[in-house]
């Protein structure tokens, strides 16, 4: 995938243009600026608006081979300083004859040289005097720290930042990552160097499992107030290709890929070297409470794991076929009758709750005409009836409430308000042998809610609350808030995580 257009869109500015401007904390639009419109802040894809802009093609006028090259667009991050070429949809892996690229690189990485070591006074004198005031919070009249860091957001990457949050506050399941042993990705010439990441580089250069756990050690350090996982994100980007570009993507479709791509390489090792052994040593968790999916347990399976059955009976002969399903989440439908209930505090018609969710999931259904159950003993499809039991609750239970529906033409968004407990969700009633459980094994607390703002799943914008060590935050990209049970329970959920008191309380002793 090496561009061929780079020497015409590679421009080299002296230091005297770039230093004044490079490193402020908001980035202006030199093309807005130009054409005297206002300022305008350079994040979240304005530059990519300005490119497609640009595309739209000229009246009457077919474009000639030449004006086609020149339409290539290129860009640089300044952080990790990889090449993007907005027209390929793809990173640029090779230079110019010149070396025009890899002089910018060694220009930005000049000025930032110098930036730091001019300012390296002022930020040590900022940091003694400041750095503790702006991580101090009062609650209930004491002061606390507030070691809460938030995620940048990428480019319409907030569907991602909020599964990330989400799972960082998740004790158990986080705490393997961060425990895990650092995987040496580049050894011989290249080590300690930038890696500039591209597509085109083979499956072996990126490992989901080392990046993940990058991104977890670096939440709730304290010492930034935003990270950017932009090496996640290439990874990502790398392994699913459903999620490249910069396209508002479905937060639960993208939990499903992350967890399952995680499952996979953690079977597999990375570089040769398998972590199985480690989740036996460190995880605490006994083989009873695994559940395999695809292969092996790990982590994944060991803490979001469950079991399903799914029974199936024939209308005609009474014929009953019973079937058992791995899961680690559990996607719900909201009853059609509550569908127009849009607030908690709308006094039309019963209130919709999250066990009405679970009980239309479990109730006894018939299913229709599409449908229709192949009979072993009828020897063809019949009527009949489906009905799921739980056969094994997980540690932590992921519930996905069915926002989004295809109509015709178009998919759309139940807005309806759905009715969560913050605490004491008992599951007991689901289960498939419920007098084997004990007292407190079948009951959950939240740990975090995904909710998603907006009227579509292609657009809108994702945020997450989520409690750590006894207080709620509230993660919408880079800003991080201290937030109260009230305004948790008025969230529109997406996606709850409910972790069960057992395990919790287990892993509150590691």
């Amino acid at each position: 995938n090496e561009s061929v257009h780079l020497v015409l869109n590679c421009l080299l500015f002296g230091e005297g243009s770039i230093a004044p401007f490079l490193f402020e904390k908001s980035f202006d639009c030199f093309e807005c600026y130009i054409n005297n419109f206002p300022s305008i802040i350079y994040v979240n894809g304005h530059a990519k608006k300005h490119y497609e802009d640009a595309q739209i093609p000229l009246t009457n006028h077919k474009k000639t081979e030449k004006q086609e090259k020149v339409q290539h667009t290129v860009c640089m991050d300044c952080s990790s300083y990889s090449t993007y070429c907005y027209r390929c949809d793809d990173f640029v892996v090779n230079d110019t004859k010149l070396g025009l690229v890899q002089k910018v690189r060694e220009h930005l990485q000049n000025l930032e040289n110098s930036a730091f070591t001019a300012d390296r006074h002022r930020k040590r004198k900022l940091l003694e005097n400041s750095s503790l005031n702006s991580k101090l919070l009062k609650v209930n009249g004491s002061t606390n720290a507030l070691c809460a860091t938030g995620l940048r957001n990428l480019g319409n990457t907030c569907f991602m930042n909020a599964i990330l949050q989400s799972l960082s506050n998740i004790q158990q399941f986080c705490c393997y990552f961060k425990e895990l042993p650092a995987v040496e990705l580049r050894n011989g010439k290249t080590a300690g160097r930038r890696t500039y990441h591209t597509r085109s580089q083979g499956d072996n250069n990126v490992s989901l499992v080392e990046e993940f756990r990058k991104t977890l050690c670096a939440l709730w350090q304290g010492s930034q107030t935003a990270f950017s996982p932009e090496s996640l994100f290439y990874v990502v980007w790398k392994i699913m290709p459903n999620f490249r570009g910069y396209q508002q993507q479905d937060a639960h479709e993208f939990m499903r890929y992350l967890l399952d791509h995680l499952h996979l390489e953690l079977q597999g090792g990375f570089n040769g070297v398998s972590r199985s052994v480690i989740l036996q040593e460190n995880s605490g968790l006994s083989a009873s409470n695994k559940c395999c999916i695809n292969g092996a347990s790990t982590i994944v399976t060991a803490i979001f794991g469950g079991i399903l059955q799914n029974e199936v009976n024939c209308l005609i002969c009474g014929t009953e076929s019973r079937k058992f399903d791995p899961f680690l989440d559990l996607s719900l439908d909201i009853p059609s009758q509550f569908r127009n209930k849009r607030t908690k505090n709308q006094e039309n018609g019963p209130m919709c709750t999250l066990r009405d969710c679970l009980r239309s999931f479990t109730d006894l259904e018939e299913l229709d005409e599409t449908e229709l159950y192949m009979c072993h003993k009828c020897k063809k499809k019949q009527k009949s009836t489906k009905k799921f039991w739980i056969q094994k609750l997980p540690k932590v239970l992921c519930l996905h409430l069915k926002r989004f529906h295809w109509t015709e033409y178009l998919r759309n968004k139940v807005d309806t308000y759905v009715e969560f407990p913050l605490r004491d969700l008992d599951m007991k009633c689901y289960l498939l042998e419920p007098e084997n459980s004990g007292p407190e094994s079948c009951r959950y607390d939240l740990a975090a809610v995904v909710v998603h703002h907006g009227s579509g799943v292609g657009s809108g914008h994702y945020t997450a609350y989520a409690t750590h060590e006894g207080r709620w935050f509230h993660f919408n990209d880079s800003t991080v808030t201290l937030t109260d049970e009230e305004t948790v329970v008025k969230a529109k959920a997406y996606i709850l995580f409910y972790v069960d008191r057992q395990a919790k309380s287990g892993s509150d002793k590691l």
